[in-house]
């Protein structure tokens, strides 16, 4: 099977989605026949489990120089660029998006055709409960099926550390096909949902109850006609036609709690669904998700959670919009070093300030004294204070304003990975102060605050959908950044 040249973005997927939709069913039947008769595949049936490879040609000779504000779909240089690719139609969207600027803005020569990158055996089954079947075991497996080999699975393009050989394509994008397929499934083992059920829009939270308002907002929304369903751990799904009085309680009873980063996911028309995990506690887990998210190209993730409030004019449900970080979670010092600044991005600030203002209904200085802007510390350590007499210093010296253990790390994250990032966080408690979250207290705040919280950071998102492409800021990418965002 040959390369061949696309007329249009439109074909060129279409042929992506073919050339998947055989080698993946190729390979699942021969998987099957496997668990069944026992009979191996030939090596010209291993020669089908191929993924497709998209190749994308800018030549000197074509358009010299295209001046473009977008973030993405540009080329830093002439020359092929070439990825492989999986699930087409699933990210046809998102494919569509970055292939006709290229070939309309500087046109681009766009060609597809199978790769040398085989689809590990795995990867071709829906749910993974096909591999048990019989008496098979992964060793006889590994013999016959391409497994994942995960020492060629990596993060080199998006970090910088590819090599580039004189002569051979530069990437396409920043993740190639088995690197997406790898985290795919490990979104679907962490949050107990779907990987197609995802939306393009992502709040974080390290909290279970966000999880209650999120489901109370999005089951009035389905019955208000501006969401279609609500997708939740286990499989829940709940439309129009379910709504009921027992559609919260199905949802809460759902079995989220068989998953350590349980997600819901609120699906609307046009690409404007939110998805919220609760990644619970600690940089380990905010790294883990983001790294697995990223693959989605989703279009921004906003952190809102509880944070420790340090100042004295603070105030338990005060809000803090983080415009920096001292990041001392330690979890990425390697990949993106504590020295490296992560910017704010301006798109993202203003639309969470507008949206404070909005949900609250107040402005000016009167919102200013809910909501204060400043650094946040994000720690690895959730008993900093037992050492505080080591930390005033650089706390200091920083003017932090709040501390928590997930939103450096979730803003470096994007930073990294290219993915629009915000932090708005409530003061919880104030350790410093004499006001720690005790049980009767936490409560009542909770009560509070969440519901409040929830509805910004969901009108936050509203506001960053109406920006169109200018929220892929141009500060995320690198110098010789792949052409897709």
């Amino acid at each position: 099977m040959t390369f061949e040249i696309a007329a249009t973005p439109e074909a060129a997927i279409d042929r992506l989605e073919r050339l998947y939709s055989t080698a993946r069913e190729g390979l699942r039947h021969d998987l099957m026949r496997f668990f069944e008769t026992g009979r191996p595949p030939g090596a010209e049936e291993r020669e089908r489990y191929r993924y497709p490879l998209l190749r994308v040609t800018w030549r000197p000779d074509q358009r010299s120089f295209v001046r473009t504000q977008r973030g993405y779909a540009k080329f830093a240089v002439t020359g092929v660029h070439q990825t492989t690719v999986t699930q087409p139609a699933e990210f046809r969207t998102y494919l569509l998006d970055q292939l006709r600027p290229l070939a309309e803005d500087y046109g681009a020569i766009i060609e597809t055709g199978p790769s040398t990158q085989q689809i590990p055996y795995p990867y071709a089954l829906d749910g993974g409960d096909e591999l048990g079947r019989g008496d098979v075991t992964a060793s006889e497996l590994a013999r016959y099926f391409p497994t994942p080999l995960l020492s060629l699975v990596g993060d080199e393009i998006a970090d910088g550390t590819f090599e580039l050989v004189e002569g051979e394509p530069r990437p396409l994008a920043l993740f190639d096909a088995v690197r997406t397929d790898f985290s795919l499934r490990r979104l679907v083992h962490y949050t107990g949902t779907d990987w197609r059920a995802f939306q393009p829009w992502i709040l974080l939270t390290n909290y279970h109850r966000y999880v209650d308002q999120f489901v109370r907002l999005g089951l009035a929304e389905i019955a208000g006609g501006t969401a279609e369903a609500l997708v939740t751990p286990g499989g829940v799904r709940i439309d129009r036609a379910g709504l009921d009085e027992t559609a919260f309680e199905r949802v809460m009873s759902a079995p989220w709690h068989r998953f350590q980063m349980p997600a819901y996911h609120l699906l609307r028309a046009n690409g404007a669904g939110v998805t919220l995990v609760n990644i619970g506690v600690g940089p380990s887990n905010a790294k883990t998700i983001t790294d697995h998210l990223a693959v989605l190209r989703p279009h921004c993730w906003l952190m809102v959670g509880h944070c420790g409030g340090l100042r004295q004019t603070q105030i338990i449900g005060d809000y803090v919009l983080a415009h920096a970080y001292l990041r001392q979670d330690g979890i990425l010092d390697e990949l993106v070093p504590p020295d490296i600044p992560i910017p704010a991005l301006a798109e993202v600030q203003v639309a969470l300030q507008q949206a404070a203002g909005d949900v609250t209904g107040e402005q000016g200085d009167q919102l200013k004294r809910r909501l204060r802007t400043g650094t946040v510390v994000t720690q690895d350590d959730r008993n900093w204070e037992l050492r505080w007499t080591q930390e005033r210093r650089r706390i200091n010296l920083s003017r932090a304003i709040a501390v928590d253990m997930e939103s450096g790390t979730i803003a470096a994250q994007g930073y990294r990975l290219r993915v629009p990032y915000g932090t708005l966080l409530c003061v919880s408690d104030k350790p410093l102060h004499g006001e720690i979250k005790l049980p009767g207290a936490a409560n009542a705040f909770y009560e509070r605050a969440v519901s409040e919280h929830l509805k910004i950071g969901l009108a936050a998102l509203d506001r960053l959908k109406e920006t169109g492409a200018t929220i892929h800021s141009r500060k995320l990418r690198s110098f010789d950044e792949p052409p897709f965002r």
